[in-house]
Parts: C-alpha cells; sequence; structure tokens
C-alpha cells in the first residue's frame, strides 16, 4: 500500500473502534483528529524503553489489565495490533491505556489471522515470525508475545531480548531463554505469567481469554476482569461511513498531515514540531515537503 491507502486502513480501523482502552477516530476535519469527542494532543506513551525507572509490579498490573481488555477487544473486532509496545501504548487524562498505532495491522475473518508476513518493531517480534521457512502463523499468538515482551518492559524499563545487530537479535528471540535480572524483586506469579506469554511455541503459548484468568492478573480471583460479553459489542461501519470520516479532508497536503499525527501518536499540531526541526524551512510547501518524506521512511516506502 502507498501512503494515502496506509491512512484510509488506519482510518477505517479507528472509524470501527470505541472502547475505553482503545483510541478511537470520531472524524477527521480540517486537520484536527478528533478521539474520544477530545483532542488527544495530551496524551503521552505510558512508557519509553529503554527507562531506569520502571513501574512497580502493582502500577504494571493496573497498565496491563488495560492493556488486556483492549487486545480482547481487538481481537473480538477481528483486528490484530501487529505492533503492540509500551510507545504505541497512550496514557488517557482518565488513567486509562489506550492502544493507538494501527499502521501494520490486520483484519481477519474467522477465528484468527493466519499471516505469514512479518511487521512491528524487531525486539518485539514473536519467535515464528523469524524463520526462514515459509509459513503461516497465528495474529492472536503475536500480539500475546508482544503484550509479553510490553510487560516485561513496565516491570524491568528493558527488553527481554536485546542486541545491537538485529540478525542477532533474531537469533536471541528464537533460542534464548528469558532470564530475569536480580532487580528489581518480582513476584513468582509475575514471573510464571511473563515466561506463559514468552512461550517459543505459538501452539503452547497462553491466549488472552486465558491471561485474564491468570492469578496475577485477577490478583488471585479477587479483581477478575468483565467477561468478554461484557465490554465488547460489534461495531460495523460501512464503506460509506468510511468514505465520510475523511470527506472534509480538501487536498493531499492534509492527507499528508494526518498521516504524520498518525505515525507520531499525536493530535496537536504536525506543524509546530516540523517548525522546530527545520528552522531553515520558512515556506510552508517546505514543511510539507519535509513531513511527507518522513511519513515515507517512518512506512519503509521507498
Amino acid at each position: 500500500l502507498g501512503p494515502l491507502e496506509r491512512v484510509y486502513q488506519e482510518i477505517a480501523i479507528l472509524k470501527k473502534l470505541d472502547h475505553l482502552n482503545v483510541v478511537k477516530l470520531v472524524e477527521v476535519k480540517y486537520c484536527e483528529l478528533q478521539a474520544n469527542g477530545g483532542v488527544l494532543g495530551g496524551c503521552l506513551p505510558v512508557m519509553e524503553v529503554p527507562t531506569d525507572k520502571p513501574f512497580t509490579e502493582e502500577q504494571a498490573c493496573i497498565y496491563f489489565r488495560d492493556i488486556v481488555l483492549g487486545i480482547e477487544y481487538l481481537h473480538f473486532q477481528k483486528i490484530i495490533h501487529r505492533d503492540i509496545k509500551p510507545s504505541n501504548l497512550l496514557l488517557g487524562d482518565d488513567g486509562h491505556v489506550k492502544i493507538a498505532d494501527f499502521g501494520v495491522s490486520n483484519e481477519f475473518k474467522g477465528s484468527d489471522a493466519q499471516l505469514s508476513s512479518t511487521a512491528g518493531t524487531p525486539a518485539f517480534m514473536a519467535p515464528e515470525t523469524l524463520t526462514d521457512e515459509l509459513q503461516s502463523f497465528s495474529g492472536k499468538a503475536l500480539d500475546v508475545w508482544a503484550m509479553g515482551v510490553t510487560l516485561y518492559c513496565f516491570v524491568f524499563g528493558k527488553c527481554p531480548f536485546t542486541d545491537e545487530y538485529i540478525l542477532a537479535l533474531h537469533r536471541r528471540i528464537r533460542t534464548q531463554p528469558v532470564e530475569f535480572p536480580d532487580t528489581p524483586t518480582i513476584s513468582n506469579d509475575l514471573k510464571d505469567l511473563i515466561l506463559r506469554m514468552l512461550e517459543k511455541n505459538p501452539n503452547t503459548r497462553i491466549t488472552v481469554p486465558e491471561i485474564k484468568l491468570h492469578p496475577w492478573v485477577s490478583k488471585n480471583g479477587t479483581a477478575p476482569l468483565p467477561l468478554e460479553e461484557e465490554h465488547c459489542t460489534v461495531v460495523e461501519v460501512t464503506e460509506e461511513e468510511v468514505q465520510n470520516s475523511v470527506k472534509l479532508i480538501p487536498s493531499l497536503s492534509a492527507m499528508i498531515l494526518v498521516k504524520a499525527m498518525l505515525r507520531k501518536r499525536s493530535f496537536s499540531n504536525p506543524f509546530e514540531y516540523l517548525a522546530r526541526k527545520e528552522r531553515s524551512m520558512s515556506a510552508p510547501g517546505k514543511l510539507l515537503i519535509s513531513m511527507f518524506q518522513q511519513v515515507c521512511k517512518d512506512d519503509n516506502f521507498q
């Protein structure tokens, strides 16, 4: 897909979603993205990785429960996110984590997506996607793996598998067991959950329904998460509604602006950021060219 097609794809997915723990796009109008009835310009990623200030286990549990519900909702809507990581999880003013950035997401039919291409951020990719053999793999299991890496980041401030060379990183993900630092100390229940989410074999990896029932998540059954039918409802969006969601965008330049804001996970004025970065560019057209180049770079377009 080209940059503009990607914009429509992301808008179509965002337009379909309506959940406390997922960013919702109401409409695109005059280059202002309105989400959940208000502008999300003040939202920041829940964590920047690496960090020397990871969350306490209690705080990590609060945020992780939001992620579980958000992912369950996405899977209910037959959407695989494919790029779950702390920087794609926005902390709203209401204190809840909201899943954002659907640039590499996949919609599927049936009970699960059977994917054959790699996507997402290298350190968060599941081992089954990093083999040379042509195969298909479960989309839901990919999201669970990335959730496991994210949870590890929450409590340790770094990814479980790291290497400066991409091929070496792939090898570590495929073959290296999960190791836990001596500090900070985490509970055995949390270690068990992380290990089950970072199970190399996707067929035996824990599933989202099982995660909801895990003692660490449910606090030994004293704080159960809502049932799927209690927080998930089918949202149908027609092609006409998708087109209407962007009909007020007047030009190619506005489409580029929308894409840039989606990529930066910010609904504030993108020119403000570029103006600081490109002080020597005084003309709006030059700013737009710079933005378009950045959009293409972010999406690996040639």
